[in-house]
């Protein structure tokens, strides 16, 4: 079972999609961002209503949860690129700061959650998001998402929480009740403060881990006559060792506080598709496919579509080695994130979420 707390090192997307009626992405959104066209989201829920709402020039509405569990790294850097895309179409965009999910579901103190908050927002920043023209805002300080968490738990029960999330009978009621705080976060646009319906099409950009909460959302939505939230699902990047990039495994992933030496082990230590030897990379060319430099370029790192097909190219037919491959990642890789360093503004991410903590 693949829920928002178990994710495994293998995930058939193919299967899973098909499993639960997420659609393909069609060629008209690849044309949006690269994240589409390299089959990096890989799936959606109704988003060819958010595509209709960006060339009418229609209001709609972004929700993107923050969980404060670890450091922030590659992995977690997509979902600010695509809150940023989406800012140029909507001033609506909402980012909860998931605290209670993280003390219920993941045993995180609420004032290690602060500090966490504190250094992604930063992050935020240093990437370009505009975040004084984001509702960040804290689940446990969040009167509205709270109270519409409790009218909308009257919708489920426990069997359907079970079915979705596969709740055993020692989950503390904490961690029960998160996912219902989850689907007000992701409702709250479409209820005003008198919690009259203002029905809103809302977008949830998620990994795929995530899916068990957009279908109950859905769910619940259709009960109390809502529109039911949109949804992109994204891959997860590789960690650097191959499997799953963790913020838990510091050897699997590149934080975007990492310093230059850290940065340099890592990346001429991360799995390859290289073959054998040099001889033999020649002769037979690299994998890509398999590579997690490559990797690196696809998602972040190279963002002309040309130069990465060349670089695809070159590797394939035994042209490029692996060496001048981590070279050249090393290299964009510390760039950005030297450039990140300068543009933190944490006093800044400080102001944010000490309004947020109240």
């Amino acid at each position: 079972m693949l829920t928002p707390w178990d994710v495994p090192e293998i995930i058939d997307y193919k299967k899973t999609m098909e499993q639960f009626g997420i659609k393909e992405i069609t060629d008209e959104m690849k044309d949006l961002h690269h994240f589409f066209r390299r089959n990096i989201i890989l799936g959606h829920r109704d988003f060819d209503k958010v595509l209709e709402a960006i060339k009418n020039k229609n209001d709609f509405a972004v929700v993107s949860g923050m969980m404060p569990s670890g450091k922030m790294h590659f992995g977690h850097k997509m979902v600010v690129d695509m809150l940023k895309f989406y800012q140029k179409y909507t001033d609506e965009i909402y980012i909860p700061i998931a605290d209670l999910e993280a003390y219920w579901a993941r045993n995180i103190s609420f004032e290690k959650a602060k500090d966490i908050a504190i250094d992604y927002i930063a992050n935020y920043i240093a990437l370009g998001l505009d975040v004084e023209r984001v509702n960040i805002y804290l689940q446990s300080k969040n009167w509205k998402v709270k109270d519409l968490a409790l009218i909308l738990a009257k919708k489920t029960n426990w069997n359907e929480l079970k079915s979705i999330y596969g709740f055993g009978g020692d989950t503390n009621i904490g961690h029960l009740f998160a996912p219902i705080v989850q689907v007000a976060d992701i409702l709250q646009a479409q209820f005003d403060n008198n919690f009259e319906k203002i029905p809103k099409i809302t977008l949830v950009p998620v990994g795929l881990d995530q899916d068990p909460h957009i279908r109950l959302t859905r769910d619940i939505a259709n009960r109390f006559k809502i529109t039911p939230p949109s949804a992109t699902y994204h891959r997860f990047m590789r960690g650097l060792l191959g499997g799953k990039m963790s913020s838990s495994k510091p050897e699997t992933a590149i934080f975007l506080s990492d310093d230059n030496e850290t940065v340099k082990k890592k990346i001429f230590s991360a799995k390859t598709g290289g073959r054998e030897s040099l001889e033999e990379q020649r002769k037979f060319g690299g994998r890509p496919e398999e590579c997690i430099v490559y990797e690196l370029f696809l998602y972040h790192l190279i963002l002309d579509d040309e130069e990465l097909k060349n670089i695809y190219e070159k590797c394939k037919s035994g042209e490029l080695m692996c060496k001048e491959c981590k070279k050249m990642a090393y290299n964009l890789i510390t760039e950005f994130l030297n450039d990140l360093k300068e543009k933190r503004d944490i006093e800044l991410a400080k102001k944010i979420v000490e309004k947020c903590w109240g």
